[in-house]
């Protein structure tokens, strides 16, 4: 009987890792997707071919504030594979981890993309963007800087968000067990 509840702990773990994964590389894929074209003017692998550090380091920063805001999403959805729930809460509880990872998708880019423009508005007299494209690591960090910053206040926010959505109650409202 323990060594069943211990088997199943740790499939549960397993699952509840692999599908972190996948979620957490296909949300940093879509992330770099969305930020290419947000970036018009670089071909940011091409940049980073050429050893340009500024790109890097901002690649880098949109990878970071990605996962820092997405994370909550994932960790709704690995909740649901707990292995104290029913079939057909755990069900439940997978959409509605499903539905907060993509809000905090959404959230992170759109988020990602206030920023950069806002920053943009705010230094009027500094083309962001060609100075990334030139390698300009100070304008790179400051960028970075912005990026986190921001992620940390979005990933709050979606979190709570995340909180207020509750499997267990949905399942009781819909009548499942």
């Amino acid at each position: 009987m323990a060594t069943d509840s211990a088997l199943i702990g740790v499939l549960a773990a397993i699952v509840q890792f692999i599908v972190g994964l996948v979620l957490a590389m296909g949300s940093v894929y879509i992330g770099l997707k969305m930020f290419d074209k947000i970036t018009k003017d670089i071909d940011e692998w091409e940049e980073v071919k050429k050893g340009n550090v500024a790109v890097g380091i901002l690649m880098a920063a949109v990878i970071i504030a990605i996962a820092n805001v997405v994370q909550s999403g994932v960790m709704s959805i690995t909740a649901s594979f707990n292995g104290n729930n029913t079939l057909g809460v755990a069900l439940i509880a997978l959409v509605v981890g499903i539905v907060n990872l993509l809000i905090a998708l959404v959230a992170a880019i759109v988020a990602i993309y206030i920023a950069i423009r806002v920053l943009d508005r705010i230094t009027t007299d500094i083309d962001e963007m060609a100075e990334i494209k030139k390698g300009n690591i100070p304008v790179a960090i400051i960028m970075a800087g912005v990026l986190f910053a921001v992620s940390f206040v979005i990933s709050s926010a979606v979190g709570g968000f995340s909180n207020a959505l509750d499997a267990q109650a949905i399942a009781d409202a819909l009548g499942v067990q």
